[in-house]
């Protein structure tokens, strides 16, 4: 049976409640330039980079400059915005504590920047848990591409075939089959039948265990 490589991890509403607090951030920028950024319009960029939000919503005219301005605004209101009011993700913290204490190799793979990283990761009190942390300015291509998982996995010297990937997002998920990589989808964010290229979803990580995962390899190993 193969051994676990390691677990990768997305952030935002995978390990902690992120999603209303992104979405009046993006709002704010947008209504200052009179844009009306709706919940269907957050929805549609859910787990790609700021670069290519920004770019579906102002028009592919938009300038490399333009784009790093707005988006260091927008991720300067979610950090204001979200405050102290980050909270994990039900099942998220057991299951880090279960994986690190059967000598899991783990890391974070996130589209969005480190300084929002190191505030949820470290208000969380779970920077010990992960050896490596790659976001989206580590790579030339956003989720759906799967250069964050692969750079991720590197990071940790596991094999990707190996690895394991937990998400909430399609774009994630994408990513991380298109990685070579098993992935696990959590509810969090989308119904379960947008997150179908998973091999396994769950509707909370509560139901999720080390052995679960260790079977998943071993059902295709």
């Amino acid at each position: 049976m193969p051994e676990i490589a390691a677990v990768i991890w997305d952030m935002d509403g995978v390990l902690a409640d992120t999603a209303p607090y992104h979405l009046l951030a993006w709002r704010e920028i947008f209504a200052k330039r009179g844009i009306n950024f709706t919940e269907e319009d957050f929805m549609r960029g859910f787990g790609i980079r700021n670069d290519a939000i920004i770019r579906n919503v102002l028009g592919e005219k938009t300038t490399d400059a333009e784009i790093e301005a707005i988006a260091r605004e927008k991720e300067a209101a979610f950090r204001r915005i979200i405050g102290k009011n980050i909270k994990p993700l039900p099942g998220a913290l057991d299951l880090l504590k279960a994986l690190d204490e059967s000598g899991v190799k783990m890391a974070i793979a996130s589209s969005t920047v480190i300084e929002n990283i190191r505030l949820i990761i470290g208000s969380l009190g779970i920077e010990k848990y992960f050896r490596a942390v790659v976001t989206g300015h580590d790579v030339t291509e956003g989720k759906p591409s799967p250069q964050v998982f692969l750079l991720a996995a590197q990071k940790l010297g596991a094999e990707p075939q190996n690895s394991i990937v937990i998400e909430d997002a399609v774009a994630g998920v994408k990513a991380a089959k298109s990685a070579g990589m098993y992935c696990i989808a959590v509810t969090n964010s989308h119904p379960r039948e947008k997150l179908k290229e998973a091999d396994l979803i769950v509707n909370t990580l509560e139901a999720v265990t080390v052995k679960d995962l260790e079977k998943l390899l071993k059902s295709t190993g």
